[in-house]
């Protein structure tokens, strides 16, 4: 079967290199047993090429499951791909077969690999290196024969170096790579795919097929399509519904276009975009917040120690302006560096001083600092992520009076996920 026949059957369009060679590729590996990964960005169509594989396999008259590792729970992933035992786990009330056992003979595609946690690559390691499984709550081993195809949109090599793929399944899996090119990349299939669209969808809502001119065809071919091909069909049909004009102008068409989205994460000043993507959770950035905090905390007390016991640094410590101590010390505010709080003197001779630090209830209670000092003791704060994570949450609902959403989007995460904290931490509505 050539290319032609097997793009019109499943209704792939476009004649970029790069998609031909991908197609190519998947056409010979088809006929084999050989496990397959799937590689490129959201919205290519990977799930369209491990429909090709299985429809040109020998395995065609046998299942086809698609299974997103992204959308099943941590706790139940095992369970849904080997199956449990009766009473194995709270609410396991029948024994229930899992996808390689219901699939015997034919072909999962596990799309988002990159997402399947650790203790779950184990078990498909042992199912893809000799074809054995064991249910959730069971002892007894069972042969299944499944084809694996995985995708994912993530560099997998790049999680395994940092631990959160397993480096040997990864090997495993890329028997055969098949890199599916980006819309970017293949910018002369633009304009195909867009015609095919918008005549699609004239049909549907019985109007006439949208047109561009050419000042709106070279912006929507330039447009980078962070979305992909999925992105280009929903911006077809939402203009096929909007527009109040047969022919789009340039002007038009940037009113559909969405805006950039910026990130709400937190940056690191200096950093590259290597190490941007490092922070993956929210606990991370969280760990990482505290811990400059409290280094920058411990170097303030490093220097005011140090210049209380050599008068000779004081001096020097006078020259410090604000400018200079914000960028050394990123995360303490203006509020911090106001003369009442930071006051350095440069005296002929350390006299003993009398200080008046406030405490927690306002008031002011005297310190005498002796001239004689020569050690100090640092009080070690909690660096308990949990901790740190709880007394957050509590104030940013306190903030804004109990209200989850608002609160949440304060914080940074989603509502669905600050509810699983306040359930993690036994919090109740404030």
């Amino acid at each position: 079967m050539d290319l032609q026949s097997i793009k019109n059957r499943f209704g792939i369009i476009g004649n970029a290199p790069a998609l031909n060679y991908a197609l190519d590729t998947a056409v010979q590996v088809a006929t084999t047993d050989l496990t397959v990964l799937i590689v490129g960005e959201s919205g290519v169509g990977k799930e369209v090429f491990s429909q090709i594989i299985h429809a040109l396999s020998a395995r065609k008259h046998n299942p086809f499951i698609a299974v997103n590792c992204g959308a099943i729970p941590e706790g139940t992933i095992d369970s849904e791909l080997f199956g449990h035992e009766k009473g194995s786990f709270t609410g396991a009330v029948d024994s229930r077969k899992g996808y390689f056992e219901t699939v015997n003979g034919g072909t999962i595609f596990l799309d988002e690999i990159g997402e399947m946690p650790l203790g779950t690559q184990a078990r498909l390691l042992r199912v893809l290196e000799t074809g054995e499984f064991i249910r959730v709550g069971s002892s007894k081993v069972q042969k299944t024969d499944v084809r694996v195809i995985a995708a994912t949109n993530r560099e997998l090599l790049e999680f395994a170096e940092k631990g959160k793929f397993r480096q040997d399944l990864y090997y495993r899996l890329s028997t055969v790579p098949i890199r599916v090119p980006s819309l970017r990349d293949r910018k002369e299939d633009i304009q195909l795919l867009f015609r095919k669209f918008v005549v699609d969808f004239a049909e549907r809502y019985k109007t006439n097929p949208l047109q561009l001119d050419e000042e709106a065809r070279n912006l929507l071919i330039n447009y980078p399509f962070p979305g992909n091909v999925r992105e280009l069909k929903n911006l077809a049909e939402q203009m096929s519904v909007l527009s109040k004009t047969p022919v789009l102008t340039a002007n038009q068409l940037r009113a559909f276009l969405p805006e950039k989205v910026v990130s709400r994460l937190p940056a690191l000043s200096g950093s590259s975009n290597q190490h941007q993507g490092d922070f993956s959770n929210e606990r991370e950035i969280l760990y990482k917040l505290f811990f400059d905090m409290k280094k920058d905390v411990t170097e303030l007390k490093k220097m005011f120690l140090e210049i209380l016991q050599n008068p000779s640094l004081a001096g020097a410590a006078a020259n410090f302006t604000k400018e200079s101590l914000l960028n050394d010390f990123p995360l303490m505010n203006e509020n911090e560096l106001q003369p009442a709080n930071v006051s350095v003197h440069q005296p002929q001779a350390i006299q003993p001083t009398l200080m008046q630090p406030v405490n927690m209830n306002g008031n002011s209670q005297p310190v005498l600092l002796n001239e004689d000092i020569h050690h100090h003791e640092e009080v070690e704060e909690s660096l308990n992520i949990m901790d740190k994570e709880k007394e957050l949450i509590i104030k940013a609902l306190k903030k804004h009076k109990g209200k989850r959403k608002d609160a949440s989007t304060d914080l940074g995460i989603s509502e669905r996920t600050l509810y699983r904290k306040l359930k993690e931490y036994d919090i109740d509505d404030l």
